[in-house]
């Protein structure tokens, strides 16, 4: 027995798994400062540390999903996955909303400001009288460089209709779960994972352009910064979902979940319908206009 349980409560049992996260954490954290102070074992050290975070991953999931499985838990259990799992995508809003925040607070003030805007006509005046206030922009003097915008209609476009289209997939894998037609299910997981991934590669091929080709990079100035900052952690967000839907899929071919359990899929399905809101929004913002 996994786990004591009292009436309709669930108490889990003692386990190593947290621990282990903490260490592989500590020694990724740790790799990474003395890697900045220029420390040749910060490399090794931050390879370390991921690879003790993958392993307890793959050893603490495969315990909570051999648990579910095995019929240990309830639905107080349930509930709690569920709230875990709501609290987590709020995180992810407000991670990206303080992302968000950046680029209209650069957009809506500091180059007003610094363009003479209000109150503040002496600053153009005197440090940058022949820079235009309109983004994007490079920064005052045009400190980030020559570069070129990327546009809104070219891969960018393109990549907006295969994310939307991977959350009609997900969307018709889980009906297909609830009707108990696990070929659908597979099917339709297939198709969204094969979406996801073919995001990730497009993006890596905007930002080769983007870096090869417009000289835009990270140090073209504020509108560099932002665009790389806002799409960059999103194309994290959509590779960590595409492996979660990855393991999902395997799962489903080894037959788990029914049509009244399988949190398991749902939890990520929340998380991939997020990841196309969010891109939405950076489309609109970042792209277009």
């Amino acid at each position: 027995m996994s786990a004591a349980t009292h009436d309709d409560y669930y108490v889990p049992h003692g386990s190593h798994w947290p621990i282990v996260g903490s260490i592989g954490l500590t020694t990724l954290l740790g790799g990474f400062a003395t890697m900045l102070n220029g420390s040749t074992m910060g490399g090794k050290l931050m390879i370390a540390g991921v690879l003790i975070v993958l392993f307890m991953m793959f050893g603490w999931f495969g315990t909570v999903i051999r648990e579910s499985e095995g019929g240990y838990y309830n639905e107080q259990v349930d509930r709690s996955f569920r709230w875990g799992m709501s609290w987590f995508i709020f995180s992810e809003v407000m991670f990206f909303a303080a992302f968000f925040g950046a680029l209209f607070y650069a957009r809506e003030f500091s180059i007003p400001w610094i363009g003479g805007g209000g109150n503040n006509m002496m600053t153009n005046l005197e440090l940058w009288n022949s820079w235009e206030a309109a983004w994007p922009t490079n920064g005052p003097a045009n400190v980030g460089g020559e570069y070129e915008v990327m546009g809104a209609w070219g891969l960018p476009a393109l990549n907006t209709l295969i994310l939307l289209s991977s959350g009609v997939t997900v969307t018709w894998a889980h009906w297909a779960l609830k009707k108990g037609n696990r070929s659908q299910l597979v099917l339709g997981l297939l198709a969204t994972v094969v979406l996801g991934f073919t995001f990730v590669g497009l993006q890596a091929m905007e930002y080769s352009h983007a870096y090869h080709e417009m000289n835009l990079t990270l140090g073209s100035g504020i509108y560099g910064s932002t665009f790389f900052m806002l799409t960059g952690f999103h194309g994290f967000h959509v590779t960590m979902g595409a492996i979660m839907l990855t393991v999902i899929m395997f799962r489903s071919m080894k037959g788990h979940f029914t049509a009244e359990h399988h949190f398991g899929f749902e939890a990520v399905a929340w998380y991939w319908h997020f990841v196309d809101v969010v891109w939405l929004g950076l489309f609109i913002f970042v792209y277009w206009l």
